[in-house]
């Protein structure tokens, strides 16, 4: 059974054209309903949220660093407004967990 590349390659480009256009030829207007708004709203920060936090806990060599982590870059972007210094706690806090623990 052979498979042509080229078929494969259509179809995704098919797909994502038809994803990016069908919303921009089937709403004209600006939407109007609170609801609907506030949810396109928070679209992004949720897609950024799923593929982030299953690396948190997979890119570390045990899931229990990667949980102390989550949970020290979770305390520190409540109390800080940078992220270099979420990043760094928690660089740190899974080199301590794994070089102590583990």
């Amino acid at each position: 059974m052979t498979h042509n590349i080229y078929i494969y390659i259509f179809l995704m480009a098919a797909v994502t054209i038809l994803i990016r256009l069908l919303p921009l030829t089937l709403i004209r207007r600006e939407i109007k309903q609170p609801f609907l708004r506030s949810f396109l709203h928070y679209v992004p920060y949720v897609t950024l949220a799923v593929m982030t936090v299953p690396g948190i806990f997979y890119a570390t060599l045990t899931p229990i660093s990667g949980v102390i982590a989550f949970i020290v870059a979770s305390c520190f972007a409540f109390f800080t407004d940078s992220i270099f210094y979420v990043a760094a706690a928690a660089c740190v806090a899974v080199y301590v967990t794994e070089l102590f623990l583990f």
